[in-house]
């Protein structure tokens, strides 16, 4: 695993795809002496997630894990860029919703899921100071989602049943 970032511009062929192992280990915390590696990873993910919202249309979230940064980190890009260090859920709601969920990682396949509708996310920021965030609906859906991945935990391994899977429709 490389902690450095390289000055290539991270595109969909530098995201990792389904059935690569990296994408099955948990990750390990980020260090506060990374601190400095920070901003480079976050960029890496960002231009990663730029392109596939460019080719795919979708892209909200991503997980250092998906550029092989087996790092606790996921960057979010929701009416503003979040940099989430260390995360930890808590309070996940009893309450659950199904939606049929995507993922860089393997971009054309859908699979139903189950999620809490609420949680709180308590983690540390790109200035290494803590915070917490009641979420609910779709972003609380998307933490759950990117928060998976840094367990090592793919969305087809929360699939409802053995037909909650489908191809994505062409636009």
């Amino acid at each position: 695993m490389s902690n450095s970032s390289s000055t290539k511009t991270k595109t969909i062929d530098d995201i990792v795809k389904l059935g690569d192992p990296r994408l099955y280990q948990v990750c390990e915390p980020v260090l506060k002496e990374e601190l400095h590696l920070v901003e480079d990873w976050v960029k890496d993910l960002h231009d990663a997630m730029e392109d596939i919202r460019r080719v795919y249309g979708f892209g909200r979230g991503i997980a250092a894990s998906q550029l092989g940064i087996l790092k606790r980190l996921f960057y979010l890009n929701l009416n503003r860029p979040y940099v989430i260090i260390n995360p930890i859920l808590k309070n996940q709601s009893p309450e659950m919703f199904e939606l049929w969920d995507d993922c860089m990682s393997f971009p054309n396949l859908l699979v139903k899921v189950q999620r809490h509708q609420s949680l709180t996310l308590e983690y540390l920021d790109e200035n290494w100071e803590a915070q917490s965030w009641d979420l609910s609906g779709d972003v609380s859906e998307l933490v759950q989602h990117e928060y998976d991945h840094l367990n090592g935990v793919l969305c087809t391994m929360r699939a409802i049943d053995d037909k909650s899977f489908r191809w994505k429709e062409k636009s």
